[in-house]
């Protein structure tokens, strides 16, 4: 990985601008530091001062006695010490107990003592002298308030001048640039995606070989978007083109120029743009540009919140009056359909580079990439793996080789084989198992259920086998039956999709069949069954209503329209659309009970499997069903 370092560029002279910044918010930061540390040493020791002062404070806790009941006490031989300060007399006795008295101020206890009849001899008499402490304590109470005073404003304007400072910093860019001394991500990092690989690099190559492309009269791509699902590797894409290109590349994510403050993203956006032409040729990264790119006037804002100036400002500095073909701007999101199309257009946005899941091939390639530094078991077949990965993600497949390696480190294993493989690819897809306590009757419930989907399955040609069938909680589900695609599809036909509905709705008619009940563990099932047949109905047009689209309209020329626009679909249509929705999972519901009634012992046998051992390879599923199944030839 390629760590984000804040902006350091180097300024024309060959000296670093940034660095002399650097030194100043340093020197601030150790002025104010100092400051602070001065204002809590003063207030402390004014604390001390003050608990010295009042240390006398402790003779208000001892008793008061009257002089000439001291006097008679010394002539008594009672009194062991005497402690004179100032006017206060601190006695105390040979029984160990104490007292306070008070004289004149002028007056000797020696001269009082003799006058009285009583021998200051029989009394240790000790004079405390204060008079310098006096006089250092009379000037600290007079002079550390005010210093006390002036520290604290001058703390107060530092903390205002800087938060005036961040005031006028919120229109500076907050873009971060790579640095070339850290370990980079090349594109021979990148695999499964190898088109838009090849369109990246020709651009890369557009910025290192200017003059091959201008001899020909070709002009360098002001812009590349890269849209596609989650996980496909668009970001890892921009960082490879980092970690290939010989110029400036700034990263930022398209949230980061919205502040609370009006204006404040269009200025972020011009300090961008002014700090990239000033260090071209330079490549800008926009992450998720969806945040600030989507249509304008769409919605109950109007014309001229922070969004739309915010985007209204990328679209001028990436083809405006002014020149700007040093520049180049790669945007990435998987929300292409939101996006404005004043942004798509040519002259901004140039090349449009759709990112897909990988293909079998592909999947080979990023797993051997993941693989490096992992010891697998020699016999493991990757090809093996990638047909059991079809419709994962580099993303996927990358979590799914890391949980491999953490689970096969937690059982003290040296190698990592195929059933960790397995093992992770399914926590991956559908979470880590759990061991819920369930009755006997739950768990023969849980395992008719997932037989009924896997019986279904058996008996329909036009469906993927079924690889693995648990009755193991997972996730939110109790139990899972799954049959991934063997290999990759690219056209569903209506045979297959009926297929696939009545498989869903397997566990349903199997929970009928065998204990004529319903149970509410069908309700994910009846979701995805209604999902694919209202698609059929709508967007397919493998209905008898024809093949027209009753879909909502997604197209980016169309969608800000349609989304202020009601359904047009009149209600008499709507009718017919619910009911050839419940015609198709109807007939597929049909369908599984009929086969579920016709093979009962087969449902049977899975189930009493499932019971005894919760969890049912393919291999050993085929087993109980006698056979490899029949599959339909095309």
């Amino acid at each position: 990985m390629v760590e984000k370092l804040p902006v350091k560029l180097p300024r024309k002279n060959g000296k670093n601008g940034n660095n002399h910044r650097g030194m100043r918010k340093m020197f601030e930061f150790r002025l104010n530091f100092n400051l602070k540390n001065l204002f809590i040493g003063l207030f402390i020791a004014f604390l001390a001062l003050s608990l010295l002062g009042s240390v006398g404070s402790n003779d208000r806790m001892l008793p008061e006695k009257p002089l000439s009941a001291v006097v008679a006490e010394v002539k008594n031989d009672k009194v062991e010490k005497i402690e004179v300060e100032e006017t206060k007399l601190y006695v105390q006795y040979k029984d160990g107990q104490k007292a306070v008295s008070h004289k004149e101020p002028q007056e000797s206890l020696y001269a009082l003592l003799e006058s009285s009849g009583a021998d200051p001899k029989n009394v240790e008499i000790k004079v405390r002298d204060l008079s310098m402490g006096q006089i250092w304590l009379g000037i600290l109470s007079n002079v550390l308030p005010l210093v006390l005073t002036v520290v604290f404003f001058l703390f107060l304007f530092r903390q205002a001048r800087g938060a005036q400072d961040n005031i006028f910093s919120f229109g500076q860019s907050r873009a971060r640039i790579f640095n070339r001394d850290l370990p980079k991500v090349t594109f021979s990092d990148v695999a499964g995606v190898d088109e838009a690989k090849k369109e990246l690099e020709e651009v890369v190559d557009f910025l290192k070989n200017p003059a091959k492309y201008k001899a020909l009269g070709a002009r360098t791509p002001k812009g590349v978007i890269l849209v596609g699902p989650s996980g496909t590797g668009k970001t890892l894409l921009a960082k490879a083109m980092a970690g290939e290109a010989k110029t400036a590349f700034y990263s930022i994510a398209g949230s980061e120029f919205m502040e609370m403050l009006v204006g404040v993203g269009a200025a972020r956006v011009r300090d961008l743009f002014s700090q990239a032409k000033k260090n071209a040729p330079s490549i800008i990264f926009i992450d998720e540009i969806d945040a600030i790119g989507r249509m304008r006037s769409v919605g109950i804002m109007g014309g001229h919140d922070e969004r739309e100036q915010t985007l209204n400002q990328i679209l001028v500095e990436m083809d405006g009056f002014e020149p700007n073909s040093a520049v180049l701007i790669v945007a990435a999101t998987n929300r292409g359909d939101l996006l404005d199309p004043a942004l798509l257009r040519p002259g901004r946005f140039d090349r449009r580079v759709v990112l897909d899941l990988p293909d079998m091939e592909g999947r080979k390639a990023i797993l051997s990439i993941h693989a490096k530094g992992k010891p697998f078991a020699s016999a493991l077949d990757w090809n093996k793996v990638a047909k059991r990965t079809v419709g994962f993600s580099g993303a996927d497949l990358e979590n799914m080789l890391n949980e491999a390696a953490i689970l096969a480190a937690r059982e003290n294993k040296k190698e990592i084989d195929y059933k960790d493989i397995e093992e992770a690819a399914t926590k991956v897809k559908l979470g880590p198992e759990k061991k819920r306590l369930q009755s006997d009757l739950d768990r023969k419930m849980t395992a008719y259920h997932e037989a009924g989907h896997a019986v279904v399955n058996y008996y329909s040609p036009n469906l993927d086998p079924v690889h693995r069938v648990s009755i193991v909680s997972r996730g939110m589900a109790l139990g899972y039956t799954m049959a991934p695609p063997e290999k990759d599809r690219l056209h569903e036909t209506r045979s297959r999709l009926v297929e696939e509905i009545a498989m869903t709705m397997g566990g349903r008619a199997a929970e009928q069949l065998i204990f004529h009940e319903m149970t509410s563990g069908a309700a994910n099932d009846i979701d995805q069954a209604t999902r694919i047949a209202r698609y059929m109905v709508m967007e397919f047009g493998m209905s008898e209503l024809g093949p027209i689209n009753f879909g909502p309209h997604m197209d980016i020329t169309e969608w800000g329209k349609q989304f202020m626009e009601q359904s047009s679909i009149s209600p008499e249509m709507q009718g017919a659309i619910d009911r050839e929705v419940k015609k198709l999972i109807d007939e597929a519901y049909k369908k599984a009970q009929e086969l579920l009634k016709k093979h009962k012992e087969k449902l049977d046998e899975v189930a009493e499997a499932l019971i005894k051992k919760e969890t049912l390879e393919g291999e050993e599923f085929v087993t109980l069903m006698g056979g490899e199944k029949r599959r339909m030839t095309v």
